[in-house]
């Protein structure tokens, strides 16, 4: 039993250090070129928050009794911890099958798991980076207290949890540079300004309020909203667990393109 007990240790342990390497360079990787990582969504932000909280915020008023600029900031902070966590797996994942180093990553008696996880790890680290970035920039233009911390945490890192996976089954499906950047343009971004982020769901016509239910960033959107100012289009719990399907539904389908070697064998 004492050896069962040190052998499961000696295994954790060295999962551990197997994830932590594959975080530590994608950490590196990202954060050396900050300028082009991270830089560009603050920039993006500032001229929302500017454009849209305060000129056109103006003149629209209030929603749901609240300061236009407040109701939209927290779906200004999901938009890049969606886009970043997507891009950053996509680009590293995608560089890596392009430059044939990713094979060292097969040759190496690395599990599935382990591959998947340092690598969407790198995709969190930078959502976060970017969301308190974000927050803090929000900060200068007015005072938004958040309303639940562990929540806004909690839902930040299911979300680019669930995002760094979907970029990663990009990556092994893509065949140029090119094609990483078809899901960002011609279905994330669509859905993303469809999903409330600049208007509550209910100001709406009756269809499209309909179609929004279907929109699954809507329901992100709404329970960050919550998280942050306690108002809500959508059942948060309801956001999370449509959060934890998708996540089961493609981690699973992540696993099964590494272990059959989809995109990097063939």
């Amino acid at each position: 039993r004492t050896i069962h007990k040190t052998n499961t240790k000696i295994m954790k342990d060295l999962y551990l250090i197997q994830i932590t390497t594959i975080f530590k360079k994608e950490l590196a990787r990202w954060s050396r070129i900050w300028i082009q990582t991270i830089l560009p969504s603050v920039i993006t932000m500032f001229l929302y928050i500017t454009i849209f909280g305060n000129f056109i915020g103006e003149r629209i008023g209030e929603i749901n009794g609240l300061a236009y600029i407040h109701f939209i900031i927290p779906g200004l902070i999901i938009m890049p911890i969606i886009s970043n966590s997507y891009m950053n797996v996509v680009g590293s994942f995608y560089s890596g099958r392009f430059q044939k180093s990713i094979e060292e990553l097969f040759v190496s008696p690395l599990s599935s798991h382990v591959i998947l996880i340092g690598y969407v790890m790198g995709g969190v680290s930078r959502a976060f980076v970017v969301g308190f970035v974000v927050y803090i920039v929000s900060l200068s233009f007015t005072s938004i207290p958040v309303h639940n911390v562990f929540l806004a945490i909690f839902l930040t890192l299911l979300v680019s949890f669930l995002f760094s996976i979907l970029g990663f089954i990009n990556a092994v499906y893509a065949k140029s540079f090119d094609d990483i950047n078809i899901i960002p343009t011609f279905v994330l971004t669509p859905l993303t300004y469809l999903g409330g982020t600049f208007y509550s769901i209910y100001n709406l016509p009756e269809t499209w309020q309909t179609v929004s239910m279907f929109n699954p960033i809507a329901y992100m959107v709404s329970a960050y909203r919550y998280a942050f100012i306690g108002v809500e289009d959508l059942n948060t719990y309801g956001a999370i667990l449509l959060m934890f399907i998708l996540i089961f539904m493609l981690y699973s389908l992540a696993i099964y393109l590494l272990n059959k070697g989809i995109g990097v064998k063939n």
